[in-house]
């Protein structure tokens, strides 16, 4: 299950919302509120008829929620989630019977309408189409978090969905027909004139409606994990201001009401269909930006092995040769009858010089590697924080970790390997997301710090964790090469990032937070003036 859970990471339908699309989440629904309280006391004063209106309004509508289904039901390809296939069909509902409500609503296409349309039927159709998408919404909400009924069956996602289509269309062309050819066995919702509302039937209507739509809004509450929860939950909420207002306040066709009321569920429809577009290309995005990263440290790590290991055997070859050969001599020397022992002990001694300068060979390529200038550079150790920052964005909001962040300016600058000293970072801010992963039931709280020490002149970088913490006898252990405390490591990150701050002549030092977590502070020295 751990496994499956990490394939859906990068998915609207697990990804936890940022603050940033909370607030915006907020503020939409608060403007919406706020053009519903301004239009409500003017819902019943009649406008203009405007015929192109409703072609016009629901021709946009069906295509936004033909894209939109096409966005969710991509995902439901991918990860084969019933939530996802129910939400997907239930914008395709409604997509469709947009179209079945345009083509017979009067003076659209015909003075009464097309296919024989009757005075109620485009009534009816819009009542079957506000059913339809909060009843989507709450067979996603309750199938969402179904660990047992998570993935769909082996079958092809293409006959699954082509299936789904097939019935959704069966279903808008049956509504259709009984809209049209039933409408003298149907209760009145207009007048004769297809303009005046019967208000006693129309608001019993709306009432069935503002059920369904405040119960998907209050499921979704309840149960909100995700950017496409939150988003999903913003559609509800405008869609009980739209049966409200057109149901409800409005008293006729070509009222306030009745427009501020299309409005609200094209404005509804409209967002969440940018979101789901921009929070896609930002997955993406983020997915080619780490697609790109690795590229770039793979062939950077296989540039540098070749380059060491040509040097490596360039330096060594002559040494190891002449070894050989004073071997082979003394050797040569001893076979002989008598045995020419000054020779040999000459071979002997010439083969311990060779063997030390081989020695002194490797320890030389070695201080190259921790005290070389190659490849250093100033940097601002803040935005190293920031950069890591933004390349784990996606896996912080996915395992929601809160962020706290205490970055003093005006620290002196620090001077070394940008790359490695990132990389530092990005293990010991993975470890603690690791960690605060084992501990469900506590707040997941990572906090960043900076700080300058005078005396000498360093800078200090602190990850602190809100984890398990590390046990007091494995503090001192927790560097050592392939010493590990879970289950799955192989025990070399933390040695390594020691290896690379040491290199740096800094220090890492781990320090057991209580009453629970892990200070992990890693000390480097600032750079020299100039």
């Amino acid at each position: 299950m751990m496994k499956n859970s990490n394939q859906q990471q990068f998915l609207l339908a697990t990804l936890p919302p940022s603050r940033g699309q909370i607030r915006l989440a907020l503020g939409i629904a608060a403007a919406l509120l706020v053009v519903f309280l301004i239009a409500a006391p003017f819902a019943t004063i009649q406008l203009q008829r405007v015929d192109g209106f409703v072609p016009a309004y629901q021709s946009v509508y069906a295509v936004n929620d033909l894209i939109t289904s096409a966005l969710i039901l991509a995902q439901f390809a991918i990860v084969r989630r019933w939530a996802l296939f129910a939400l997907g069909m239930g914008f395709l509902y409604t997509a469709l019977i947009a179209v079945a409500h345009a083509l017979v609503f009067p003076g659209a296409f015909a003075p009464t309408g097309l296919f024989g349309a009757g005075v109620q039927t485009t009534a009816w159709l819009y009542n079957f189409w506000k059913v339809g998408l909060p009843l989507a919404v709450i067979a996603y909400s309750l199938l969402k978090d179904d660990v047992n009924g998570t993935d769909a069956s082996q079958r092809s996602p293409k006959l699954i969905i082509f299936s789904g289509v097939a019935v959704v269309i069966v279903i808008v062309c049956g509504l259709a027909w009984i809209a049209i050819a039933g409408e003298r066995f149907l209760p009145s919702l207009l007048s004769r004139d297809a303009v005046q509302y019967d208000r006693s039937a129309v608001r019993l209507a709306a009432l069935f409606q503002e059920a369904w739509c405040i119960g998907a809004l209050l499921l979704l509450w309840f149960r909100r994990n995700c950017v496409l929860d939150l988003w999903l939950m913003v559609l509800s909420f405008t869609l009980v201001l739209d049966v409200t207002m057109s149901s409800l306040l409005a008293a006729a066709r070509f009222d306030v009401g009745w427009y501020a009321s299309r409005i609200f569920a094209l404005t509804a429809s409209i967002v969440v269909l940018i979101v789901l577009l921009s929070e896609t290309t930002a997955l993406y995005a983020n997915l080619a930006r780490s697609v790109l990263r690795q590229r770039g440290v793979r062939a950077a790590r296989q540039t540098a092995m070749d380059a060491l290991a040509a040097s490596i055997a360039h330096e060594i070859s002559q040494p190891l040769g002449a070894m050989v050969l004073n071997a082979d001599a003394g050797r040569r020397c001893l076979a002989r009858t008598p045995p020419d022992v000054d020779e040999a002990l000459s071979a002997l001694r010439d083969v311990a010089n060779d063997g030390r300068r081989a020695s002194e060979v490797i320890s030389g390529l070695r201080k190259m590697f921790r005290k070389g200038a190659h490849g250093r550079v100033s940097f601002d150790a803040n935005d190293l924080f920031r950069e890591m920052l933004a390349i784990l964005e996606i896996e912080l909001r996915t395992h929601q970790v809160s962020i706290s962040t205490n970055f003093k300016e005006g620290i002196p600058p620090l001077y070394g390997d940008r790359g490695q000293l990132q990389q530092v970072l990005l293990n010991l801010v993975t470890n603690a997301i690791e960690a605060m992963g084992t501990s469900p039931d506590r707040d997941r709280v990572l906090c960043l710090t900076s700080d300058a020490m005078q005396d000498p002149s360093s800078v200090v970088l602190t990850v602190e964790d809100s984890g398990m913490g590390i046990a007091s006898e494995d503090v001192d252990n927790i560097f050592e090469p392939f010493f590990t405390t879970k289950t799955d490591g192989i025990g070399i990150g933390l040695a390594i990032c020691r290896s690379i701050v040491e290199a740096h002549e800094g220090t890492l030092k781990a320090i057991a937070k209580k009453p629970h977590g892990t200070i992990f502070q890693v000390v480097l020295p600032a750079a020299a003036p100039g």
